[in-house]
């Protein structure tokens, strides 16, 4: 690629989505686009290897995006995932201001527009984000039930917050500065995992920066039946999905160069709280037992949260309460004798 593409244009807000299989519900997602009231934008859409109409559905938008005066680029990809899609198509950016919505949701006519007026009026912040809706694809009612925590929208330090699921990391909502986030990633590749790319898009740089909250609901996300991140996984998958979700942790620990101990302790807290949980639903007591062990050693588990755990443990699994209630009261005597 001439080196030129790479220079950023001031003003101009790229949005790169990573599709596979979306003939039936790409057309809103980019109508969503051409409907901004934002002057400046390009529409940069990677084809993750689809094997339906994907491609040609995206074609008979060349000309709607050509005459509302917005760039518009189609990358075509062999099928990898969504991490690996996102990259095919960042080389290509050349806005100043950077997002990612999935090809299955929406955007309010105003979400770019108030999203660069809020960090154009703020200088200070490399990032903004707003809140979403959920909404069902196929009958367009909006959704009470959200799949994501809201959290403290007063909050703006928010890395720990997404890593530990205490706030939403919905792709549409986020607004970056291209140049601060290329300087975490100078060659325009974020790590692939096939795990989504939302945690690798986010975590390095809310490690780094500031984040506020427009309190207005300018994305929406659609519920709909088969989409990927709804798809009911099987064991060999789910336990492959968690494995990858901790490499990658470990990954973007090297890139936030997280070197204290407080803060290591306690992504070793959050890897062993997750392993806890997949090994008690798979019924692998040992690693479960060990996940404890570990969790009480990083200093996430204490005796009331023991006490609960072995409930769950032996009346809603069925375990045997003779081998796991002698671990519990060692593990209430030293908690107590430590305090």
């Amino acid at each position: 690629m001439a080196q030129e593409e790479y220079k950023l244009q001031g003003g101009r807000v790229s949005v790169v989505t990573p599709v596979y299989n979306g003939e039936s519900h790409l057309p809103a997602m980019l109508d969503s686009v051409l409907a901004q009231t934002y002057p400046d934008m390009e529409m940069i859409l990677v084809d993750d290897g689809s094997t339906d109409a994907t491609i040609k559905v995206a074609e008979t938008y060349r000309e709607k995006f050509t005459a509302r005066g917005y760039k518009y680029r189609i990358v075509a990809a062999e099928h990898k995932n969504a991490s690996g899609a996102i990259n095919k198509g960042l080389p290509y950016v050349t806005g100043e201001y950077l997002i990612w919505p999935d090809s299955d949701d929406i955007l309010k006519p105003e979400s770019v527009t108030k999203r660069v007026e809020y960090l154009r009026s703020h200088p200070e912040y490399a990032c903004v984000r707003s809140l979403s809706w959920y909404f069902d694809q196929e009958t367009g009612e909006v959704l009470e039930k959200a799949d994501e925590q809201r959290g403290d929208l007063s909050k703006e330090e928010l890395f720990w917050d997404i890593l530990e699921s205490r706030t939403f990391v919905c792709c549409g909502c986020y607004m970056l500065k291209s140049e601060s986030f290329f300087a975490i990633y100078p060659e325009r590749r974020i790590p692939e995992y096939n795990v989504g790319q939302n945690f690798q898009m986010l975590l390095p740089f809310l490690y780094r920066y500031s984040c506020p909250t427009i309190r207005e609901e300018l994305y929406g996300v659609a519920v709909r039946k088969g989409s990927h991140s709804r798809t009911e996984l099987t064991q060999e998958q789910e336990e492959k999905k968690y494995s990858d979700y901790e490499k990658l942790i470990d990954e973007i620990t090297i890139i936030c160069q997280i070197e204290d101990k407080s803060s290591l302790d306690r992504i070793t807290c959050w890897k062993a709280a997750r392993r806890y949980r997949i090994s008690l639903k798979y019924g692998r007591k040992r690693d479960a037992l060990a996940a404890l062990h570990r969790l009480r050693g990083c200093g996430g588990f204490h005796v009331g949260e023991a006490l609960k755990e072995v409930i769950w443990a032996c009346f809603v699994k069925g375990w045997v309460a003779e081998k796991i209630y002698p671990l519990y009261r060692r593990i209430c005597r030293r908690d107590l004798s430590s305090r």
